[in-house]
């Protein structure tokens, strides 16, 4: 070992997967990474972004000291003076004109202390995170269906599957080390199946692949439920004993309408493709299904992913290994976030605010005798539409890591509600796109400067430990949020010492996380919820005896399939979805500052089918204007036969060419998703624009 160089085990600060590593350091300096072979999630492997994660850390504009807006320009500042004006602004606002932003990039307990922090000194519930735009459907549909709204199997679990559904998911762009395990069951025989409009690298590894338009996922998952109904192949014998409400599922999707011919001309795949995936995931047994944004992020994203428990269910497949319902999220601690209560309807561990006995508890725990009202507060998506539509609605604005301005749909409107807020905080580790909006910038530790937790998609509390020390006067987010809490009054509540004592404080109020600890997670194969007690192992399956309901049944939803809010029309005549690129990561905040990663991809562009572009006359790597109703952007064009004809694809994690200028805000009524992954746009030649553009429109039943 080379003297003074010190390996830290941690764990990857991009995707949900959670896998780990070491970082190497020296001299308080990363110098790179070095695999970690003995947990289980990704095995001493990693995909691009995770070997990279040390490059960012020691970038030249990391923020280092608060800086304070002046005159229209940031000001460098001392702690005190950001928090002295911070103080005095918080304490002249109602509760109801606060809105605040947790973050999935932050540790568990970071989040945790956003939340009390904001219920206790704040006294409001306007609190939520990027949850809202990546998985409140999921949340939202899980919940109602199994009565939780977490994955119900585990990584390596899914190996052991004879049969993977991915629908709505890139997972070898998006989750490559989830995307192994797809490709370790096919080597032990599992047949993959792979639904999306583009030809992707996951659709590539796939035995069957269903090529489908954006927005039809509801037909196509009822015309799957209608054949194999009408083939008798649905597991009886779970359905009888395991769930409730069948016959008025049975009755919606065994509908005319739901036939394999009408299914097919609705979603454009062929129906021999249909029937053999519905032959595929009803003998195959056990069965997973794996998802992603591609489900969730509709308007229609709470019926898609109840539609996707309707067929895990109607063919048996929940509660064992290898089956289940396998939701994967985007950010490192989306699912985490979520635990920690930083959602407007509920404390940690999804106990509602408007629940009088969990309110009580909180106040008992956190030792005071008044925190916000027990009702529901705003969603992000509201909080963006009342700033924009509502001005003095809400006045003041706390984020913690998050980047609007380039992640909510309809970046216009964004910047318009932003431009409203009378006094913004953004606690940040660059100055991102939102934070130049801010009033106070706050330098916060990245994820190699702090120790803490989080949690991953497979509901895996992890370590994250400090390796080297935050850069100039930069300060973990949990202690940032304790001494502005101190400040206000809030001593006793916000004395914490480190991250463990907050973690003690997350297992007593916290349920599901209760026999978890730090001395236990030193173990590199972590713990996964619900842990009740300190003796119990951790749960890899859920629901392997009965559901999270109160009566243990899981319920069918019937579902109707509905077309996108916004469809296409002679104006604006194809579809526009949106995604992920390998390479780097949502807004590009940190991969972009990544020497490594930003040189294989230096910008974005817009993929068209080879065919659509014949008509458009665009030539490959042609700069085009791509336009919706709410925008316009120039980008480059990638022709390919790898999407669909009528389809368009932008990646959007890129400045210059924001794909969410583009996308529409309208929302799903029940979790408040924006409808991200389906939107109506044109592609003109940038010096023909009036030439005649081609597409499809779509079919309603």
């Amino acid at each position: 070992m080379t003297a003074g160089v010190n390996f830290v085990p941690t764990t990857c600060p991009y995707c949900g997967t959670g896998c780990s590593f070491y970082l190497v350091t020296r001299d308080n300096k990363v110098l790179g990474i070095e695999p970690w072979q003995t947990p289980p999630v990704n095995e001493g492997k990693l995909c691009q972004k995770g070997r990279y994660a040390y490059q960012f850390i020691h970038s030249k504009d990391r923020l280092t000291k608060p800086l304070i807006k002046k005159n229209g320009g940031f000001v460098a500042s001392t702690w005190d003076e950001a928090y002295r004006l911070i103080v005095e602004k918080f304490k002249s606002f109602k509760p109801e004109e606060f809105g605040c932003l947790a973050s999935a990039k932050a540790s568990n307990e970071d989040n945790y202390l956003m939340q009390k922090f904001v219920r206790i000194a704040l006294k409001t519930n306007n609190i939520d995170h990027c949850a809202r735009l990546c998985h409140s459907s999921t949340v939202s549909g899980l919940s109602e269906v199994f009565g939780s709204g977490a994955m119900t199997n585990s990584i390596p679990d899914l190996q052991e599957s004879k049969c993977i559904f991915v629908i709505g998911s890139n997972t070898f762009e998006q989750h490559p080390l989830i995307g192994r395990r797809l490709v370790l069951a096919r080597k032990s025989g599992a047949k993959i199946i792979c639904a999306d409009p583009r030809y992707t690298p996951t659709a590539k590894q796939a035995d069957l692949y269903l090529s489908m338009y954006s927005g039809t996922d509801v037909a196509l998952l009822n015309g799957l439920m209608h054949h194999i109904i009408e083939n008798g192949w649905e597991d009886s014998d779970f359905i009888k004993s395991r769930t409730k409400n069948y016959d008025s599922m049975k009755k919606t999707v065994m509908k005319e309408n739901y036939n394999l011919k009408n299914v097919s001309e609705i979603t454009g795949v062929r129906e021999s493709d249909l029937k053999t995936a519905a032959e595929w995931i009803a003998k195959s047994k056990p069965c997973a299904l794996v998802f992603a944004m591609g489900i969730t992020q509709h308007t229609v994203g709470v019926d898609n992913v109840k539609s996707v428990a309707n067929l895990m269910m109607l063919t048996g497949n929940i509660g064992k290994p290898g089956s289940g319902v396998n939701p994967l999220r985007g950010q490192n601690n989306v699912q985490g976030a979520s635990d920690m209560g930083c959602l407007p309807n509920v404390y940690s561990g999804y106990q509602m605010v408007t629940d009088k006995e969990s309110r009580n508890k909180m106040m008992k725990i956190w030792g005071v005798a008044e925190i916000a009202e027990s009702r529901v507060g705003y969603t992000a998506t509201e909080m963006i539409d009342n700033l924009a539509d509502e001005p003095g609605k809400i006045k003041c604005m706390y984020l913690l890591g998050e980047n609007p301005m380039l992640s909510d749909p309809d970046i216009n409107h964004v910047r318009e509600a932003l431009e409203n807020v009378e006094f913004m905080v953004s606690q940040e580790i660059f100055l991102s796109e939102t934070a130049e909006f801010a009033d106070v910038v706050l330098p916060a530790a990245c994820y190699a400067e702090k120790n803490g937790t989080h949690t991953n998609t497979e509901r895996r509390v992890q370590r994250w430990r400090k390796a080297i020390n935050p850069p100039g006067e930069a300060k973990p987010d949990w202690l940032i949020i304790s001494e502005i809490a101190r400040l206000m009054g809030y001593e006793k509540q916000f004395s914490y010492k480190n991250e463990s004592e907050i973690f003690d404080e997350i297992a007593r109020i916290t349920p599901s996380y209760s026999g978890i600890n730090y001395d236990r997670l030193e173990h590199p194969y972590a713990l996964q919820w619900p842990c009740p007690d300190t003796n119990h192992l951790g749960t890899q399956i859920l629901h392997t005896d009965k559901f999270a309901t109160k009566d243990g049944l899981g319920i069918f939803m019937a579902v109707e399939w509905k077309p996108p809010a916004e469809v296409t029309d002679p104006r604006y005549p194809l579809i526009l979805t949106t995604g992920r690129s390998i390479w780097h990561w949502h807004t590009g905040t940190m991969t972009r500052r990544s020497e490594t990663l930003d040189r294989e991809v230096k910008t974005g562009w817009v993929e068209i089918n080879t065919k659509d572009a014949e008509t458009l006359g665009i030539e490959d790597g042609e700069k085009v204007k791509v336009s919706s109703r709410r925008g316009e952007i120039e980008i480059p064009a990638k022709l390919t036969e790898d999407i669909k004809i009528g389809e368009v694809f932008i990646p959007f994690h890129f400045k210059e060419c924001p794909a969410n200028v583009l996308t529409n805000n309208a929302v799903d009524s029940i979790s408040k998703i924006p409808e991200y992954k389906a939107c109506a746009v044109k592609v003109e030649k940038m010096n023909d624009r009036d030439k005649e553009v081609v597409g499809r429109g779509q079919r309603a039943i």
